[in-house]
């Protein structure tokens, strides 16, 4: 809503005499997406610079304080805290807290890292690091930091997130995952400087990792490597007993090789493997694999219309997609035996796949 207001013309610095300015006020929700809307390029001019560091001093006193400490003595009540878990914009989430007729959410580390960042403030990794690990990895401050840190691209940064791999907290040993990550993954320049490190660092890194989420997350970092290594590297983990760990294998697979025309043996004999998971998600990743890349032998083809009467609908639904991929008649009757989408089904944008095969045949 504040962006739709923004977009047409509302005055951010406006407010009633017995209002508190907009950016207060978001810096006071501990929305960070709010925060993020009210600093748009736009109009962050009409900040005077004492303003913004009163907000990056507010963003603090809630940050070190905490929500709840800060709810209780603004509102002095003694009631039980009401916490939500909501989504605060596209890709994160935060806490709601409610008290005494307050809510106020939790993303106020989020928005000091931001109004530091607008500053040109640098943190060390070790305080941002602080901030990001007290929330779980699908909250704003975590998602902000590690990309923060991810884009610092230097070597200081690298080897404070590498040196996490021995941290005994599996949440420490994560956040040095993602930024190890990040860091290789928004680096489109053409050296890749830390191409090469990271991939050596993953692959020695998933031998050791005992935690069952931070290897997923090594395992899924080593798949977005385009380099034949990182499927050799991915293979021994496609028997794992976690479904979460092949999970990342067949996912994994479609990804790192760069322009062959057909998986390797070792990387296609674990695909076809997976696509007989006991585990619904595990068959449709590596199903959606095998449909996505560019190995045309039968084999595969056979493996997918095997799937055809899979138990599982997205299943079902994949394997038509790969099916009209890989321009296998089988996939139109297929995509008509389709069993009903349950209600509220968004729009399956595979099955578009199967107009377009047929258009492709018709026009021959």
């Amino acid at each position: 809503m504040a962006l739709l207001l923004l977009n047409y013309g509302a005055d951010p610095s406006r407010c009633g005499p017995d209002e508190l300015p907009p950016l207060r006020e978001a810096v006071d929700s501990g929305s960070p997406a709010l925060v993020e809307v009210l600093l748009d390029d736009r109009i962050r001019g009409r900040y005077s610079e004492s303003e913004l560091l009163e907000m990056k001093d507010l963003a603090r006193r809630w940050h070190e304080t905490g929500v709840e400490t800060e709810l209780r003595r603004l509102t002095g009540s003694r009631d039980a805290l009401v916490r939500t878990r909501v989504q605060d914009d596209e890709y994160h989430n935060v806490d709601e807290y409610s008290l005494g007729g307050m809510t106020v959410r939790d993303g106020h580390a989020a928005i000091l890292t931001r109004l530091e960042e607008l500053f040109g403030s640098r943190s060390s990794f070790e305080e941002l690091m602080a901030r990001a690990v007290s929330h779980d990895k699908d909250h704003a401050a975590w998602g902000n930091i590690t990309i923060l840190l991810a884009n610092r691209r230097d070597q200081e940064t690298w080897t404070a997130a590498a040196a996490l791999r021995t941290h005994p907290e599996p949440s420490h040993r994560s956040f040095g995952v993602e930024v190890l990550r990040l860091t290789h993954l928004f680096d489109d320049s053409d050296e890749d400087a830390f191409a090469g490190p990271a991939l050596d660092l993953f692959t020695d890194w998933s031998t050791g990792e005992e935690d069952l989420a931070v290897l997923t997350e090594v395992l899924v970092a080593i798949g977005e490597h385009a380099n034949p290594r990182a499927g050799a590297a991915l293979v021994p983990y496609a028997g794992h007993s976690d479904a979460g760990v092949r999970c990342a294998v067949a996912r994994g697979c479609g990804v790192w090789h760069e322009t062959p025309l057909a998986f390797p043996g070792d990387v296609r004999e674990a695909l076809m493997v997976l696509m007989t998971d006991a585990d619904p998600v595990v068959r449709r990743a590596a199903c959606l694999t095998v449909a996505d890349g560019k190995d045309r032998d039968p084999v595969l083809a056979d493996a997918m219309a095997a799937l055809l009467g899979d138990p599982d609908r997205r299943v079902q639904v994949t394997a038509v997609y790969g099916l009209a991929l890989h321009e296998d008649e089988r996939c139109v009757e297929a995509a008509r035996r389709l069993p009903l989408a349950p209600p509220d089904t968004p729009h399956e944008y595979e099955l578009d796949a199967v107009w377009r095969y047929t258009s492709r045949r018709d026009n021959r």
